[in-house]
């Protein structure tokens, strides 16, 4: 006598299923990260940027740490203070995405699926 029933049957998923879900990263974390390694890079303060770019230092902060999602006016204020334009934070945020959602892509067994490209 067999230990499985006759009428079972064996499924096989179709696609990989991964063990752990992806979760792709939030616009707002990689805007605010591209924003936080400019300033860092250039050496300045919170302060400093959000006083050139005339908002609060707060709200900097939060959108620095992905809690906020800024404005395009704010975003370009905080771009402008960093010598930046809206285009070259919204370009190095497309770069840092790719990089970030890539190697999730092959993880579960998918191709690239390109550049991503990011309209303003």
């Amino acid at each position: 006598m067999s230990s499985s029933a006759p009428n079972s049957a064996r499924v096989i998923p179709l696609r990989p299923v991964p063990a752990t879900p992806v979760r792709e990263p939030l616009w707002r974390d990689v805007v605010g990260d591209v924003l936080r390694r400019a300033r860092t890079g250039q050496g300045r303060t919170l302060k400093d940027v959000a006083e050139a770019a005339r908002i609060s230092v707060p709200y900097l902060s939060e959108v620095e740490r992905g809690r906020k999602e800024a404005s395009s006016e704010v975003l370009a204020a905080a771009a402008r203070s960093l010598g930046l334009g809206l285009s070259d934070v919204l370009s190095l945020a497309q770069d840092e995405l790719t990089r970030r959602i890539a190697p999730s892509r092959t993880a579960v067994g998918r191709r690239p699926m390109g550049e991503v490209r990011l309209a303003a």
